[in-house]
């Protein structure tokens, strides 16, 4: 049952691994303010770690209502609305079905689940799988169905987008932007599933809000550091650190 008693923000201020987490939303902030995408990819994998996977989702995703909201009007005007439309749309129709196979699976399951998805997605892109058609609106609703899939699933909506648009030959610009506006969507959407199916607690709803600030910190802070002279450079700094995030949160380290 959802409380919002005193005891409730005592409970979060004194959670386990609460230090980690907050360096961890930093990092995840810093590398989506700079390259569109990548919070979910490095707090998930953390979170795992600490508390159950619903948790971690619910974290996650009030934390990132906030955290973009200083780069969001820059980004909805370098944008592509519809292509954005055509993501959510897709997304939250099939976003119920991952969310039915997250409630299904041991939480062991869904840590192996998570940082393999997280560890493929950096190797993929580094050894140029792609898309090769041309991003159609068809191949774009095809893209948000597979993210509702993947983001009820294991948190993580933006690996269909991410591996779409690394093919793709719009401007980085442009495709950090509708990444950012598009995760920015899935937040709501997945919140409020969540709510709709009974699991919103409010430990994890805490979190979220502690997190805020070092999350909007980090967006700010990789929105800065953005130069789009720079793309290359700033994407493998991202797949390094969701990698590293990945293989760190593995359950086999812990014997």
């Amino acid at each position: 049952m959802l409380t919002w008693m005193p005891e409730a923000l005592g409970e979060a201020l004194a959670f386990d691994g609460l230090v980690w987490l907050i360096v961890a939303v930093f990092a995840a902030g810093l590398v989506r303010g700079f390259s569109g995408f990548g919070s979910a990819l490095i707090f998930v994998p953390v979170a795992s770690k600490f508390m159950e996977p619903v948790w971690a989702l619910i974290c996650l995703t009030v934390m990132d209502i906030f955290g973009p909201i200083p780069l969001l009007r820059k980004a909805w005007n370098a944008g592509e609305p519809r292509d954005i439309a055509r993501l959510g749309i897709a997304t939250l129709l099939t976003l119920p079905l991952g969310l039915a196979l997250l409630f299904a699976v041991p939480a062991e399951v869904f840590r192996y689940a998570v940082s393999t998805l997280a560890i493929a997605v950096p190797l993929l892109l580094i050894t140029g799988f792609r898309y090769r058609g041309a991003l159609t609106p068809k191949v774009m609703y095809g893209a948000g169905v597979a993210s509702g899939v993947t983001g009820g699933a294991v948190g993580l909506p933006g690996p269909p987008v991410i591996l779409l648009y690394a093919a793709s030959t719009k401007p980085a610009s442009i495709m950090r932007a509708n990444t950012l506006v598009f995760l920015f969507a899935f937040d709501f959407m997945l919140l409020g599933w969540i709510a709709l199916q009974g699991y919103l607690a409010a430990v994890p709803v805490w979190l979220g809000l502690i997190f805020i600030m070092p999350a909007m910190l980090g967006n700010m802070a990789g929105g800065a550091l953005f130069d789009p002279a720079r793309e290359k450079m700033y994407r493998y700094v991202a797949y390094l650190v969701v990698f590293s995030a990945a293989i760190s949160s593995l359950p086999i380290w812990e014997g």
